[in-house]
């Protein structure tokens, strides 16, 4: 009961603030409200009489239960809707949203432990630039992660298949079909068939950084296969690869990949025959 002497001294003695007590016993202003409310409460005047030891003052506030200060527990702030409204209005500050947030949540965080906070959430972004895709732009090239087995009607033989997706940038219309192996000729036979069935040619394919089409990859200057190099000037579009470990670079493929799993493709198709598959495009 030592410090709540302190607080009465420090408060009738003195006159100081809930603030200035709370830096000179180093206990929260919370627990220095809580001890100046209970002695008014209980009408202690300063100072105590001199017979009152600590037991007495103890009874006397407290009814002889120690007085434990309660532990708040503040609302956490939306940090996600607080960075999107940050990013939208040029001349809002934090300090103008913590002001919303404290007229909101009175007892919530301090401004600083609110800044502390959102800097520590904000560490955790990961910064990702958006890519905008305009109509005709971009094909996004790539051979789905799993294969399909094809099952030879005549003999039984299962043999398995390559799956090759080419998906437009800006609309996401797919063109999708199994191949017998990821080799040079099955590579660029899939290009011309994509073309073949998109109806014309984008101005750049991107690529993975495979080795059909890719002979180095590098992040900045990547070599392209010759014979893929010969097939993209003469249909006159250019071929920009994926930077090497960026799977973000081929985001666009991925949406096309994932819903052609082999639980879906496969099944009894003869070998070697090539089924384009129609993605509509507002899904």
């Amino acid at each position: 009961m030592r410090k709540i002497k302190e607080v009465l001294r420090l408060r009738h003695e003195l006159g100081l603030g809930q603030r200035q007590i709370a830096r000179s016993c180093s206990i929260a202003q919370s627990t220095v409200h809580q001890y100046l409310k209970a002695a008014e409460a209980s009408g202690v005047k300063w100072p105590l009489p001199a017979d009152w030891d600590d037991p007495k003052l103890e009874e006397v506030l407290f009814g002889g239960c120690p007085a434990q200060p309660s532990r708040q527990i503040h609302s956490a702030p939306d940090f996600a809707a607080i960075h999107q409204e940050l990013q939208t209005h040029p001349h809002l500050t934090l300090q103008l949203v913590w002001h919303e947030y404290r007229q909101a949540n009175p007892d919530g965080y301090r401004y600083s432990r609110f800044c502390e906070l959102y800097r520590r959430w904000h560490r955790r972004l990961d910064v990702v630039l958006r890519q905008e895709h305009r109509a005709g732009e971009k094909l996004f090239v790539d051979y789905a992660g799993d294969k399909v087995p094809i099952v030879n009607p005549e003999t039984g033989e299962v043999r398995q298949a390559a799956i090759f997706v080419a998906v437009l940038g800006a609309s996401n219309y797919t063109f999708a079909e199994a191949t017998e192996s990821q080799d040079l000729a099955c590579w660029i036979g899939s290009h011309i068939r994509a073309f073949e069935f998109l109806g014309g040619t984008p101005k750049l394919v991107v690529p993975d950084n495979c080795r059909t089409g890719v002979s180095r990859a590098c992040r900045y200057e990547p070599d392209l296969n010759r014979t893929y190099h010969e097939m993209a000037t003469h249909y006159g579009v250019g071929v920009l690869p994926t930077r090497p470990y960026k799977p973000r670079d081929k985001a666009k493929a991925a949406p096309g990949v994932a819903p052609l799993a082999p639980a879906r493709l496969g099944g009894n198709h003869r070998a070697g025959h090539r089924q384009p598959v129609r993605a509509d495009p507002e899904q």
